[in-house]
């Protein structure tokens, strides 16, 4: 028990000096023992790293579940070490209540046959979903939190260690600066006009016994200045392991790109599928049902994604040749054609556009103007208004404003 009470009451003592003299520093009453430059630089390339792999990690987490009760529910799990369980994603329940309502509404029918149909499509997104968590958790989640709660950890300690170190250091560097003045003090001529013995036998021995002070401030510092290096050294090997770290979560960063692009080309197919399947089965109830939200919404038909029709300085997409250009010509007049009494949008010209014949609107890139559709129409066209001049237009040369 008494060896307890001296390391505690010498423990208080190491912190009450290093207080006095971080508070001293602080105050710019003491001199500080500055780190070496590069120390210095991989201590700041270290915190860089830290605080955005802490953002980065905290925003992935929003994006992969954006509840925050659910997060806050895995994180008592994790620190409990119980397994997480299986949650339904909300496309897995969307589906779910679409077939519960098809069984109600009757699965004969065409509304509860459609349900049938996109329930089991929203079911499927839900698990593509679920499989894309469950690998960005363990690919690029578990990486970060294991940097974070890890290594880091270990390098905050060593740091806190190196200033201690610091602090001790100049501590005795310090005690030894107060000793040499003492000293040098004290080797002065002795005051022989001293009136009192006591004072004067003291002024004739202070020179020797500061003398021992100092020697033993230089062992201290000696010794100090040695513990302070070899924390240095510890404390720059674990900071150049960032470089590492870099290396690590760059590999991680690409398998997220990997887990994303699968996900979304996985959705991709999904609604594809989804959208033939519908187009098939109600084609005959609502015909051009598709085409039509196509040409309304500014890209075609066809699957692959007009890309050429939102990147800036992109070449303006290859005029194919249309069938039923020469059929529609002869059967759609456009000089009778009269804009619906709703429907119509504006739209910005994306590149220049010549007319093929007199049925079509000639276009200059950026100009505004009047857009609508009209029934039997090819849904790769529309209806085009400037002023008084009137034709039809491509799709994939405009851009829909409203």
């Amino acid at each position: 028990m008494d060896f307890n009470v001296k390391k505690l009451a010498s423990d208080a003592g190491v912190f009450f000096t290093r207080a006095v003299q971080y508070t001293e520093e602080k105050l710019g009453q003491a001199e500080k023992t500055e780190l070496d430059a590069h120390l210095e630089n991989l201590i700041a390339r270290a915190d860089c790293t830290k605080n955005w792999t802490e953002k980065i990690f905290r925003q992935t987490e929003v994006l992969l579940q954006p509840n925050p009760s659910a997060r806050i529910e895995e994180f008592f799990y994790e620190k409990l070490d119980r397994k997480i369980p299986s949650r339904t994603t909300n496309a897995e329940l969307l589906g779910q209540y679409m077939q519960d309502a098809a069984k109600e509404f009757g699965a004969g029918t065409p509304y509860g046959s459609t349900l049938i149909t996109v329930g089991e499509y929203q079911r499927r997104l839900g698990g593509a979903e679920r499989e894309f968590l469950q690998t960005s958790a363990i690919n690029f989640l578990t990486p970060l939190r294991n940097f974070l709660e890890g290594d880091w950890k270990t390098i905050s300690k060593e740091r806190r260690l190196l200033e201690n170190r610091r602090l001790d250091l100049d501590v005795c560097k310090a005690r030894l600066k107060k000793a040499k003045l003492a000293e040098a003090k004290a080797a002065a001529a002795p005051d022989f006009q001293e009136t009192r013995p006591r004072n004067y036998v003291l002024s004739a021995s202070a020179s020797a016994l500061w003398s021992e002070e100092v020697d033993k401030a230089e062992h201290e510092l000696r010794v100090a200045q040695t513990e302070f290096d070899r924390q240095a050294e510890v404390t720059r090997l674990l900071l150049e392991g960032i470089s590492s770290t870099h290396v690590n979560h760059l590999r991680c960063l690409h398998e997220f790109v990997e887990a994303q692009a699968a996900y979304y080309t996985q959705c991709h197919k999904h609604m594809q599928d989804l959208q033939k399947e519908l187009s098939s089965a109600t084609g005959d109830t609502f015909p051009n049902a598709f085409a039509v939200n196509a040409s309304t919404s500014g890209v075609s038909a066809d699957p692959s994604p007009p890309s050429t029709a939102t990147l800036p300085g992109a070449s303006p997409p290859s005029r194919s040749p249309n069938p039923s250009n020469a059929l529609e010509s002869s059967t759609l007049k456009i000089e009778e054609v009269k804009p619906p009494a709703t429907g119509t949008r504006k739209a910005k010209v994306l590149y220049d556009y010549d007319a093929a014949d007199s049925s079509e609107l000639s276009l200059l890139a950026d100009e505004l103007i009047t857009v609508y559709t009209v029934p039997g129409m090819d849904p790769d066209w529309l209806i085009g208004e400037r002023g008084n001049q009137k034709g039809k237009v491509p799709v994939t040369y405009l851009e829909l404003l409203s």
